[in-house]
């Protein structure tokens, strides 16, 4: 695991998207994992600000969801769905097409899910995963103690979590209480996980998941499994690492033709 600690949120959208593009000018159809949120938002402005500046080629890319709510109607604003194709694939623009996801308006939850574990599989597999973390340190809609072995299910949230996403709403009251996530299995088979943490409300869960033990209460550590994974943080998500004068050194000392 590559800790990078970054001054703020928008160098972290700048190196991530500059790796986003390195992938991209190497394999043109990369399938890339997007989350949602705010966090991940300097990513793919910055991102389409190298495909409007024609320093990179998007035409040819894939983009596909971590997760989706549970019983919102088709088309509904905040439906994931709705979200990544309003945050990321028009801003490139990309056409629906190119993108694949979950249907969580699926009469039959347990299908969809496994479809779209086979879909991914089918795709040849996420070639770079974009991830965040939840202040109790889930990563997709994996809450704490979800097995590190899952595929994609269904997922019960947290009132925390339905409290985080809360401001998306009208109201608390509209926050679905289910979702469809991919598991952390699914998620470790992607070929690159890079997750982006800012703030200070991160820091904690940063800590646990990097320096902590491997541990399902925890399910962003699952990472330290994975062979090429990037924690990408600001000043304010890595202030409770303990070892950050080792990761800034490692950093720093790389070869200037090694991306993250």
């Amino acid at each position: 695991m590559e800790i990078v600690i970054v001054p703020d949120a928008a160098a972290g959208g700048e190196l991530i998207a500059s790796a986003i593009a390195g992938l991209l000018t190497r394999k043109p159809d990369a399938l890339l994992g997007v989350a949602t949120g705010s966090t991940p938002l300097p990513i793919y402005q910055a991102l389409a600000a190298k495909a409007s500046a024609g320093d990179v080629d998007v035409s040819r890319a894939r983009i596909c969801q971590l997760d989706e709510y549970v019983g919102l109607p088709p088309g509904h604003p905040e439906s994931y769905r709705s979200v990544v194709l309003r945050e990321v694939v028009e801003p490139l623009g990309l056409s629906a097409s190119s993108f694949m996801g979950p249907d969580g308006s699926a009469e039959d939850i347990a299908a969809a899910c496994a479809d779209y574990d086979r879909a991914l599989a089918g795709a040849g597999g996420v070639d770079l995963q974009l991830l965040g973390i939840g202040t109790d340190g889930h990563i997709g809609f994996n809450e704490p103690c979800s097995s590190l072995s899952s595929r994609t299910r269904i997922k019960t949230l947290t009132e925390q979590t339905r409290v985080d996403n809360a401001r998306f709403f009208d109201s608390l009251d509209e926050v679905p209480h289910h979702v469809i996530t991919q598991g952390i299995g699914t998620i470790l088979e992607a070929r690159h996980l890079v997750l982006l943490a800012t703030g200070e409300a991160k820091a904690e869960a940063v800590a646990l998941t990097v320096e902590g033990p491997l541990a399902a209460v925890v399910p962003a550590s699952a990472l330290q499994l994975h062979p090429h994974a990037t924690v990408v943080v600001d000043e304010a998500a890595a202030s409770k690492l303990k070892l950050t004068d080792y990761f800034r050194a490692t950093y720093a000392a790389k070869p200037a033709w090694q991306s993250i």
